[in-house]
């Protein structure tokens, strides 16, 4: 088969790739629908994360299960199934308190912008869906393997609740769908930080009642305008810099929630700033598997259509023009078909 592989900054091909096979009695095999580009996927394409040597790429996916190992039970082939970047047996201490990314067997998927897929763990990992989903319902679906799930837990993380006043720090794909998932629990104002027009107008879609293109302390004298001065119960800070972290953390309200998913790069805190911030901290890789059976239904319900974060559509041979597309930020999320 071929797949994406990043060999450095700016280069990525799509090249020869050995078919993956069952390794583990634990394993699937699944034939990929969907994959995308990740927004930190950008992190070590631009060369801001160190590379040991040509890596494969892709951890958001979607297909149908093609094979199982002997030691798989619960899940079958033929099935169409959705699972996390992190694996999980979704049996140890970790996932039974809800920190499935932190499984004692996690491992991370790195090769899913390919046509298949090996997934370890897949008992613990694997969500089948309630049928297939319909071509118009497969975009929404594969943001549940991580950009959904992944907004949905910074909305959790921040404590977000109905009538509260939150704002969003970030305008990529998960920031979008952070404003999305506030929605959902009920909150009664959100406010996104944006500077950009197509992604303030979804921003506004998904949810949001206020914008604010201002960014830093700008952006928070803003939102203590807006807020009489008190700042925002819940912030989910949704980009991974020391200036998205510090503008989270000073816009929040004494006593206010602030959540953290984007990867930190050169993120440093000072002790006694955080101190006197009086806010509670929250956040790491988001525990999808946790979120995946709600979520799966709120799609297939109707409910909720995420897959409009995906404004551009390629085949998979195309992956490097997926690249290129998001890191000029022409497209949010380009979405990716074998």
């Amino acid at each position: 088969m071929r797949g994406a592989v990043l060999y450095g900054p700016h280069d990525v091909r799509f090249e020869d790739r050995e078919t993956p096979d069952i390794i583990e009695p634990t394993d699937a095999i699944i034939r990929i629908a969907a994959t995308c580009v990740c927004g930190s996927d950008l992190w070590p394409y631009r060369g801001l994360q160190p590379l040991n040597g040509p890596t494969p790429m892709g951890h958001e996916y979607c297909g149908v299960v093609e094979e199982v190992g002997r030691a798989v039970r619960r899940i079958k082939p033929g099935q169409f199934v959705v699972g996390s970047f992190a694996t999980s047996d979704n049996t140890c201490p970790h996932c039974n308190f809800g920190y499935q990314s932190s499984c004692v067997k996690r491992e991370f998927i790195s090769r899913a912008q390919a046509p298949f897929l090996r997934v370890p763990q897949a008992d613990g990992t694997l969500v089948p869906t309630p049928g297939v989903p319909s071509p118009e319902q497969l975009a929404s679906i594969l943001t549940t393997s991580d950009v959904l799930g992944t907004g949905w837990f910074a909305a959790d993380a921040a404590n977000v609740k109905p009538g509260t006043t939150v704002a969003v720090v970030g305008d990529g794909a998960v920031g979008l769908l952070g404003i999305l998932s506030a929605r959902q629990m009920g909150a009664e104002r959100i406010i996104a930080m944006s500077r950009h027009e197509s992604r303030q107008k979804l921003a506004l879609e998904f949810g949001a009642t206020d914008i604010v293109t201002q960014r830093g302390d700008a952006g928070v004298a803003e939102i203590m305008d807006m807020t009489d001065g008190i700042g925002a119960d819940s912030v989910l800070e949704c980009v991974g810099t020391q200036q998205s972290m510090l503008q989270a953390i000073h816009a929040a309200r004494p006593g206010g929630y602030v959540s953290y998913v984007g990867v930190p790069h050169g993120v440093e805190l000072n002790g006694e700033e955080l101190f006197f911030a009086h806010v509670h901290l929250h956040g790491g890789p988001a525990p999808v598997r946790k979120y995946l059976p709600k979520l799966i239904d709120l799609v297939m319900s109707g409910a909720i259509t995420p897959g409009k974060v995906f404004d551009l559509t390629l085949p998979l041979e195309k992956v490097a023009d997926a690249y290129r597309a998001m890191d000029e930020r022409r497209a949010i999320k380009v979405l990716l078909q074998p």
